[in-house]
């Protein structure tokens, strides 16, 4: 059975991996209404092989309760939709550190959140073997 639970070791919460995302090096894909930038973990902190964080601009939400909603409906359609992800990695792929930046400009329904993140992870899946044999 899938576990869909969205546990602490997933959470990416290092302020070094988190600066290490914006260095020269890491990947981006663009889904509107996110942009999704990645990069291997240089040291795996969890069984989990990926750590996965979201960002909300405070320019274009200033309240803060649209803010931690549109973190939440992020956060819920990447838990429904990780263990798609998880089965397409290969067994020894490293650990990946995972920021979706939210880019959208209104506060989003829940079908479109869970629409863009399934084209997201598709595209991700596609992409991520044809960027790991390039490196």
């Amino acid at each position: 059975m899938n576990d869909f639970r969205f546990q602490r070791g997933e959470r990416l919460k290092s302020r070094k991996e988190l600066e290490r995302l914006f260095e020269p090096g890491s990947s981006a894909l663009m889904q509107y209404p996110f942009r999704l930038v990645w990069r291997p973990v240089e040291e795996a902190r969890s069984d989990f092989p990926i750590q996965f964080t979201v960002s909300v601009s405070k320019r274009r939400f200033k309240h803060a309760v649209d803010r931690n909603r549109v973190k939440r409906l992020v956060r819920e359609a990447y838990r429904l939709r990780k263990n798609e992800l998880y089965d397409a990695l290969p067994e020894d792929s490293p650990q990946l550190a995972w920021m979706i930046i939210f880019i959208g400009k209104e506060l989003p329904e829940y079908a479109k959140v869970d629409k863009a993140m399934r084209k997201l992870i598709t595209k991700f899946i596609k992409q991520y073997p044809l960027s790991q044999t390039n490196a």
